[in-house]
Parts: structure tokens; sequence; C-alpha cells
């Protein structure tokens, strides 16, 4: 197997754990679910390491995995900055009340959404911003979904938006916060670069295939419409400018005379 095809292997395995959840329920659910989130974390991590080297995977790995729990750890102690919830037993060991899975899924998806926004704008504060709405408008399937599975529940889970019981509005400002947050310190610590098309074509291919999957599986197999129609509206302020620019070919350079 050729080196190109070798660096989508990992994301056709993540794909296909991906397309067993509906499959499953109960432990094997959840299961699967600790299963998916280290995979997609090996995902990031590993193209990270591979395409820009050690030291960005390690400030990636201390910025979102290490912030990703510190600010969970902060979220059940306090209720800031998501509100007042707590973790269920479901998805294996915790730390400071927070499952060691779950600093991953920050790390698996804050690079993907990264590299779209490296891929769409310059460097600067709108990088940093549009990173932060890629990274947080995906807890708009993220959290509902995990709700309704039990796997964490809010004290008070109101106002919520319409359709989508169970999650309060003030989670997903907390979420917008603490992405805007993450990347700063993302474009702060990462060397600033154009976009590698060649190589970052996985991490673009794993945002798209994330907010396509999951419209449909909010919308067609897991009974959550709300979530479905909110998350679709919402990520698509990146996910579709990203498919955009990649369907369109980039002019070459003109060349004086």
């Amino acid at each position: 197997m050729d080196r190109n095809r070798l660096r989508w292997l990992p994301l056709v395995v993540l794909v296909l754990a991906q397309i067993g959840y509906p499959l499953t329920e109960g432990q094997d659910r959840a299961r699967l679910t600790v299963a998916t989130v280290v995979l997609g974390y090996l995902l990031s991590v590993g193209h990270a390491l591979c395409s820009r080297g050690a030291r960005t995977a390690a400030v990636l790995i201390l910025v979102t995995t290490g912030g990703g729990w510190a600010v969970e750890t902060l979220g059940v102690t306090t209720g800031f900055p998501f509100g007042d919830y707590d973790y269920s037993g479901q998805l294996g060991p915790k730390l400071g009340g927070v499952p060691l899975v779950i600093p991953l899924a920050w790390t698996w998806m804050a690079w993907p959404a990264w590299l779209a926004a490296v891929r769409l704008t310059r460097p600067g504060p709108r990088r940093v911003a549009l990173a932060a709405v890629g990274l947080a408008t995906w807890d708009l399937f993220l959290d509902p979904q995990m709700v309704a599975e039990g796997y964490w529940s809010w004290h008070r889970p109101t106002p919520a938006l319409p359709g989508v019981a169970g999650v309060p509005l003030g989670n997903y400002l907390g979420w917008l916060l603490v992405a805007v947050l993450l990347m700063a310190v993302l474009a702060r610590l990462t060397p600033v670069e154009q976009a590698r098309d060649a190589t970052d074509a996985p991490m673009y291919a794993l945002y798209l295939w994330t907010y396509t999957s999951s419209v449909l599986a909010h919308a067609v197999f897991l009974d959550l419409p709300g979530s479905a129609a909110w998350g679709a509206l919402a990520m698509s302020v990146v996910a579709v400018p990203l498919a955009g620019a990649l369907l369109r070919p980039r002019l070459p350079h003109r060349v004086r005379a």
C-alpha cells in the first residue's frame, strides 16, 4: 500500500466504527463510543505528529487534551462554564469526576476544526474565531446525543434550544468560550503556515464526514430531529465553505514575463 493510501486508513477505521453506533445498544454502545473517541484522538494526534512534527503534536495534546480535562473538571466541580452537570459511570474510569475519555474528544475535533480554519482564512483573529465556531458547533450534535444515551446530564437543563431537551443554552456558550481560548492558544504556539491540501485532506474529510454523518444519524437513526436541524445549521458555517473551497480548484500563480 502506497503512502498516500495509508494516510487514509485510520479515517476509514474510524468511519466503520461510527457506522456501527446505531447498530448497538446498552453497554456495547458505550464501549463503542469510548473506542470511537480513542480512534478519533489517535487519528488527530497522529496526523499532527506526521504532518507538523513532534512539537506541534505535543502542543495539541497539552492545549486540547490537558485544557479539555481542566475545563471539564472545573465544570463538574463548580458548574462553570457549562452549567451544573454530572457524568454517569458508563464511559469508563474518571479523574476529577471526568471520564478519562472526555478530554480526548476535545482533541479529536479541535485539530480538524483548526485545519479547516487554516484552509479558509489567513492568520489572525478571524482564523481563531472560525476555528472556535468549527469546534463549538459540533457540540450541537454531541451533547444531545450523549444526554439521550444517559452518559451525562444537567441538573437544570433549561432554558434549552427548541426541540433539544436536556441541554441548557448556557452549555453551548460555554463551549464557544472554551473553544476560543483553546484556538487562541493553538494559534499562539503552533507555527503560522498555509494549508497543505494533499497532507491535510484526511482531516478535511474527517470534519465533513462528522458534519454529514451527524445530520444523517440524528435525523434518521437516533430520533433526534431537533439536534439534527440545529447542528446542520450551525456547523455549516465552517463545513459548507470548506467543502466549497475543496471543490473549487486553486488558480495557478501568474508568472510575469
